[in-house]
């Protein structure tokens, strides 16, 4: 889902990179060197993810996974998606350059809302409330980035709202699946490595991860 060159009024371009650089700006604060080996791996999915293209139709659709970035990165989510934007702008023509800022502002947007939603999980102890939060948050950074989109549009000119109208139609059915994977695949993460999740809390629903920290700590003393 990218917005491409020549389409956008140049105040709404404008505004999507004043957007980008005041989120890049607030999300990269305090940043420690520690954390770029995973900000360049999801970046790196979400890059490839996008380059997968299923023919419907007319068109095509593609997974965004920007939910499960949020996930993983949680504010970091908006500058991997940015420098993935960059690169595909560049690399393959996805969107233009005029547009990075509208497409990171939409795409990131959409990340943040789903680290938002990841974060609620601390407030339930049901069964499988990470893997139903994660699930949530994937389809939640659709919508959010729908709508962003849909904003964009109608912000052009009244001749776009119905188009606008239309686009948000479109991602009901990619916010399904976007929260099907994203549910999926965080409860896969949990089973194998949940300390990439963004925020993960050591708890009683894991007691294996629970022992193995008591014996990594008992090993120090």
């Amino acid at each position: 889902m990218h917005v491409s060159d020549g389409l956008l009024s140049g105040a709404v371009i404008t505004a999507g990179f004043v957007g980008t650089a005041i989120l890049t700006a607030a999300t990269l604060r305090k940043m420690e060197l520690e954390e770029i080996p995973k900000i360049s791996v999801a970046t790196s999915v979400f890059f490839v993810a996008s380059l997968i293209h299923i023919p419907v139709g007319p068109s095509s659709v593609h997974l965004l996974l920007n939910g499960l970035v949020g996930i993983i990165l949680g504010w970091r989510a908006f500058p991997a998606i940015l420098l993935g934007i960059i690169l595909q702008a560049i690399l393959f023509g996805h969107g233009g350059v005029t547009v990075i800022g509208v497409n990171s502002v939409m795409l990131g947007g959409g990340a943040l809302v789903a680290f938002g939603i990841w974060q609620l999980r601390h407030k339930f102890s049901f069964s499988k409330n990470e893997v139903i939060f994660g699930g949530l948050a994937g389809a939640s950074a659709t919508i959010a980035s729908g709508l962003i989109l849909s904003a964009a549009l109608i912000t052009t000119g009244e001749e776009f709202t119905v188009t606008a109208g239309i686009v948000l139609a479109y991602h009901i059915p990619v916010m399904i699946i976007e929260g099907l994977v994203a549910g999926a695949c965080v409860g896969f993460l949990l089973k194998t490595k949940p300390e990439v999740l963004s925020g993960f809390r050591y708890s009683s629903h894991h007691p294996s991860i629970n022992k193995s920290a008591a014996t990594s700590d008992s090993s120090k003393d």
